[in-house]
């Protein structure tokens, strides 16, 4: 469910646990008692929860410019026993615990979420994690080692990066993302430096980089780009930007 207006959350009733065979609920807001409830819906396997309008803003007492925060309602949300696919939008002021403990967890969404600490901390263990997607998800300018520790995210195959504040990624630990097999960052617009440790990631197939700065091309670029070395090993690269027309991908 969204509303046209905005692609906003829609607020379900009281009671909507007795929907109890229910495994697909996206779209909603989980204010007022509603996160509770959640819980109790033991079938569920995909959940979307929305905050982005300011149509609930009574109902939290942090809220940013960005939007009014996720966290209030569900900072003590027990998350469903069977659920895989996670999708959170809106911003949070941190990361809520039990994140950490979802073992059955296979795709994780954080959308605006605006954090100021690393979002990846109670993340990296999942064991069956296998799609993670962070859209302006971090408000940070660096991305560094403790991003990505070795053996963390053990089963991880796709990773989505976009932001517009990303200005660098330092390092990734050797021995991170062994299993990763596509890396996207998409309007990354002032993201100008890919981690050191990158062309140890030897299961990488696919390098999407849509809208970055024009500056992490050129060093990337097969035409003696300085990093290149960091990339060369992925038999899939993919560029958009306004860089194209010039030349820089000729592999």
């Amino acid at each position: 469910m969204c509303r046209s207006v905005n692609d906003g959350e829609v607020r379900v009733p009281p009671g909507i646990s007795r929907l109890r065979n229910l495994q697909t609920l996206e779209g909603i807001y989980a204010g007022g008692g509603i996160a509770k409830e959640l819980g109790n819906m033991t079938q569920l396997r995909s959940l979307e929860v929305r905050c982005l309008s300011d149509d609930h803003a009574d109902d939290s007492s942090d809220s940013d410019d960005n939007g009014y925060s996720l966290f209030p309602c569900l900072e003590t949300f027990s998350p469903p026993p069977l659920l895989q696919t996670l999708q959170l939008e809106g911003c949070l002021t941190e990361m809520p615990l039990w994140l950490g403990s979802m073992e059955n967890l296979t795709k994780l969404y954080l959308c605006w979420s605006h954090l100021s600490e690393n979002p990846t901390t109670i993340l990296q263990f999942l064991p069956d994690l296998k799609y993670l997607l962070m859209e302006r998800a971090y408000k940070g300018k660096r991305m560094e080692i403790e991003f990505f520790r070795a053996g963390g995210f053990p089963k991880l195959e796709y990773l989505t990066i976009a932001s517009d504040d990303l200005v660098e990624w330092t390092e990734i630990e050797e021995g991170a993302l062994p299993s990763l097999k596509q890396l996207c960052f998409s309007n990354c617009m002032r993201l100008m430096v890919l981690p050191e440790g990158l062309q140890h990631v030897t299961t990488l197939q696919i390098l999407d980089l849509w809208n970055v700065h024009e500056d992490l091309i050129r060093r990337l670029s097969p035409n003696g780009g300085p990093e290149n070395y960091k990339i060369k090993h992925i038999p899939v690269v993919k560029y958009l930007g306004q860089m194209m027309s010039q030349g820089f991908w000729t592999q």
